[in-house]
């Protein structure tokens, strides 16, 4: 079965191969950005024409536990060779973890163009598709944001009110180890919590659930099963996904709200790292 046919921002790795020629030039309409759980990959090689953001450096705030400030996101994009309005194409490692961070961080900035490479690294190799080391011919742009958009964002206090509520259903896309709090972060992450377990009333589904062995987004029935009649989530009402600094969850966020429709997903970024680590916050452990 076809997975999620009318999703106008997932692109198969053919349209990018067709584009290469555009993505190339200095100053493209469509600009390629590779963003890697592992940093050094897109030195050792990437999409011709195709920049590369480093999500410890780039796409957070160097002096406090934030996403990068407006100026500075400005910065990185008119430095990567985009405007306003330039299409901007996202893949990377890891079935697109680090890449749907990106994406969501580029959708909360407010840039209007933003589509995702179904099956990102791993799919364009397993094609040979095309790779170089050469640095790509950027040229400079001047890039005025938009104001960010904070209805797909969760903070703190929006998540303490949930918790005493419970009338919003919350997706922890952690891996079960880490739900349960038999480990508080994956393998050699430095991100990382006093305590480790859930907030309470969370439902667990792992965010690689969604993709293929190949790396590409399931079928639009299996990720139906998955996020909508196995949790009873409705595609209606208002949902908020979480793992443990936000990019894991970024990914759900994509799945429920472009390829699923649901109208009203905010990830709350301060994930397990904020919430693991606050005096006086309920934590649940086990299933």
């Amino acid at each position: 079965m076809a997975a999620h046919p009318d999703c106008d921002v997932l692109v198969s790795t053919d349209w990018v191969r067709e584009r290469l020629d555009e993505i190339r030039d200095p100053a493209p309409d469509v600009r390629a950005v590779e963003v890697d759980l592992d940093t050094s990959s897109y030195a050792m090689n990437h999409i011709p024409g195709a920049v590369g953001w480093n999500w410890e450096t780039d796409l957070c705030d160097g002096r406090r536990r934030d996403l990068a400030s407006p100026a500075d996101f400005e910065r990185l994009l008119g430095e990567s060779g985009i405007h306003e309005d330039t299409t901007v194409v996202l893949y990377g490692d890891n079935n697109n973890w680090f890449a749907a961070y990106a994406f969501w961080q580029l959708e909360y900035m407010g840039h209007e163009d933003v589509l995702l490479m179904n099956g990102g690294r791993k799919k364009w190799a397993l094609e040979d598709g095309a790779f170089t080391q050469a640095d790509p011919a950027v040229e400079p742009q001047t890039y005025a944001g938009a104001e960010p958009d904070e209805s797909i964002r969760a903070y703190r206090p929006d998540v303490e009110a949930i918790v005493e509520s419970g009338d919003v259903p919350m997706i922890d896309v952690r891996s079960p180890e880490e739900f349960t709090g038999e480990v508080i972060a994956p393998p050699e992450m430095d991100e990382t919590a006093q305590r480790g377990g859930h907030i309470p009333g969370a439902t667990n589904v792992p965010w690689a659930s969604a993709v293929e062995e190949d790396g590409t987004f399931k079928s639009l029935e299996e990720l139906r099963a998955i996020y909508e009649r196995e949790t009873g989530i409705d595609p209606a009402e208002p949902v908020v996904t979480y793992c443990r600094i936000g990019e894991r969850s970024s990914h759900t966020w994509f799945v429920l709200t472009y390829l699923l429709g649901h109208e009203d997903v905010r990830n709350y970024d301060g994930s397990w790292t904020e919430w693991g680590n606050l005096i006086g916050a309920p934590i649940e452990t086990g299933e």
